[in-house]
């Protein structure tokens, strides 16, 4: 049992993680070597120069000596910059693998800290991770240059260092444990204080007003004694760490010193002594001190970070206590309730049911959602359609489970959107879609517990529109370099993904803004035709609220639910967006564009820029996704 735990954690799954990649650590490792011949040569040349050079009375060959020495800087500088792309060849399929977890926490789980873990705690790792291998190997490789070199010059000079050394390391080897645990608890016990004041603080004057200042001040002191506890215990340990360099590090020069007459009396020469001392002073010490401070700090921050990136993260406080803090803006008095979209109540629950929903992003912004009521039946298609900051995204964003209302509910067949119940029946695809270093196939099948068979990828990548790009990749298996692919390319990838998944719920939040409005049209109606699939489309043309059942208007006061030709009847704001979009496409008319978007990211197409241009006037060409007016009408 507990060999399968350790096999479990993070340094079983390490070590498997680098035995995978064996040929990068050979590389690795014979570049270092090249590197090493720098350290040899630091204390053996300076060695030869004394002896057979300046105090034999021949500075020519002293400083042919020092040449040499100078020579191998100029090698080692040559294997450290090799070092550096093989150590990348190690951190960066990491961070691939880490950034996989974490996009598959959030959009299959709804975790909310998703976010945090991939724009954050991901690259914390990779960092940590990269700088972790250059101690380690800098430590081992300098080591063996150094001891090589000690036992070249006099062996006897390795009987004072080499005790010391291995004592000190030692020392720090049975340190590294018990600090990796007191450093994940001093981190967990901060953490808890700033929740828990970032919950109290807002509610100040109502403490005072209530005279709760002794209980929650009770309160708080637990938390600060708490830290408090954990920095001692680390400081304590950290005193022990310390005390491993002292021993490794600066104590074998003391030793060369104080048993330098012996040394000299027993055929050590003064070179030989001074070259020794190089070693230690030089090279074994600032190795040392490397590796004590990166591995002891860093290798512990590692633990704690890769533990809450690939299991259950530690949110010190409850998750009530930080949703609890987004929602509790009260509606403005002074601005007028929005009209609630009818909700048509039946026996099955409908895939998606907002009721009475609030929103605000922060306890004193104005609402951006405000007693919001709707309803989509399942195999319903919804186009969602407003101004800037109307709140689309944020709707889409509610019912992935991402964010979370401060008053009223959202459940995605009848689950609430953060339980894991709803996680599994929807999928939403963001305006700015990932893709990973791999291959195709593995790209496609994120969102799928399995490997998906040839025959319904092959069938998915048709019906979305991606069997161009895959033709042109060269299949399924094809290796795929996320910056060698445009932005529409990204996104028929992406919305591949989600169509292969099992969720019958799919949210679009401008998914095909990069795409032209064909291939657009073609991904839209193979999600609304999946069986049992239902579809919401933040739109960004008005051929998508257009092919939509039913449209969304979010304007504030101006909030309008009902069909396109409905809408434009009785919704002014709608009828303002559609004059927007005809405005902005009529110079394209003539083209056959009815929507005035460049097809630069259609399947097939060349010259994707990675982003869609609206025109204005004749000859004249705006910022992208901007309209004729020059006011952007998505991506909040």
């Amino acid at each position: 049992m507990k060999r399968d735990r350790a096999r479990s954690g993070p340094y079983g799954r390490g070590l498997s993680f680098l035995r995978r990649r064996w040929r990068v650590l050979l590389r690795l490792g014979g570049w270092s070597v090249l590197e090493t011949g720098q350290t040899f040569l630091l204390g053996y040349a300076l060695a030869r120069a004394l002896d057979e050079g300046f105090l034999a009375g021949r500075p020519g060959t002293g400083l042919g000596w020092l040449a040499v020495a100078g020579a191998g800087v100029v090698v080692g500088a040559f294997g450290t910059g090799r070092v550096y792309g093989a150590v990348a060849a190690l951190v960066e399929p990491l961070r691939d693998r880490l950034v996989e977890r974490v996009v598959a926490r959030g959009v299959r789980e709804a975790d909310d800290g998703a976010l945090s873990g991939l724009t954050q705690q991901v690259e914390i790792a990779r960092d940590t991770f990269a700088g972790l291998i250059m101690v380690s190997r800098s430590f081992v490789f300098t080591a063996a240059g150094a001891l090589v070199g000690l036992f070249s010059l006099a062996p006897p000079l390795l009987l004072v260092v080499v005790p010391p050394l291995a004592v000190g390391v030692a020392l720090f080897a049975v340190t590294l444990r018990p600090l990796a645990r007191r450093q994940e608890a001093y981190l967990v016990a901060d953490e808890a204080l700033a929740a828990r004041l970032g919950a109290v603080c807002p509610g100040l004057r109502d403490i005072t007003a209530t005279g709760a200042e002794d209980v929650i001040g009770a309160d708080l002191a637990g938390y600060v004694e708490a830290e408090e506890r954990a920095a001692r215990a680390l400081a304590r340990w950290s005193v022990v760490r310390v005390a491993s360099l002292a021993v490794g590090g600066q104590f074998p020069a003391v030793l060369l010193l104080a048993t330098a007459p012996r040394l000299l009396a027993h055929g050590v020469t003064p070179g030989a002594l001074v070259g020794a001392l190089a070693y230690v002073t030089q090279s074994l010490l600032p190795a040392l001190r490397n590796l004590v401070h990166g591995l002891g700090t860093g290798g512990s921050r590692l633990a704690v970070v890769l533990r809450r990136l690939t299991g259950a993260a530690v949110r010190p406080g409850g998750a009530g206590e930080a949703d609890g803090q987004a929602g509790q803006a009260a509606p403005a008095p002074d601005r007028p309730a929005p009209r609630t979209v009818p909700a048509t109540p039946s026996a099955p629950p409908p895939a998606l049911r907002l009721s009475g929903v609030t929103f605000a992003h922060g306890p004193h912004a104005e609402p951006v959602l405000q007693g919001l009521g709707l309803d989509l039946p399942d195999g319903g298609h919804l186009a969602v359609v407003g101004p800037s900051g109307a709140g689309k995204s944020t709707l889409t964003l509610l019912a992935a489970g991402l964010l979370r209302p401060g008053s009223g509910t959202v459940t995605v067949y009848g689950a609430p959107a953060a339980a894991r119940a709803a996680a599994a029946r929807r999928v939403l695809i963001p305006q700015e879609a990932y893709v990973h270093t791999g291959t195709l196939a593995e790209n496609l099948s994120l969102l799928r517990p399995g490997p998906v068979p040839r025959r319904e990828l092959l069938a998915a990548a048709e019906a979305v529109g991606l069997t161009p790009l895959l033709e042109r990749l060269g299949g399924p298996e094809a290796v795929v370099d996320p910056a060698a692919l445009s932005a529409g390319e990204r996104q028929l990838i992406a919305l591949t993904r989600a169509y292969l998944s099992y969720a019958p719920l799919a949210l679009l939040d401008e998914a095909t803004c990069h795409l032209d409005p064909e291939a657009e049209e073609r991904a839209e109606r193979a999600f609304a035709a999946r069986p049992g699939g239902t579809l919401l489309v933040v739109a960004h043309r008005i051929t998508s609220a257009r092919r939509a059942q039913r449209v969304l208007v979010m304007d504030g006061p101006r909030t309008a639910y009902g069909g396109h030709e409905e809408l434009l009847d009785r919704s002014p704001g709608y009828r303002e967006l559609v004059g927007h979009w005809d405005t902005a496409s009529q110079p394209a008319l003539a083209l056959g564009d009815a929507d005035g978007v460049d097809a630069v990211a259609g399947p097939g197409l060349a010259g994707d820029g990675r982003h869609v241009v609206a025109h204005g006037p004749v000859g004249q060409v705006q910022r992208a996704r901007d309209l004729g007016d020059g006011g952007a009408l998505g991506g909040q």
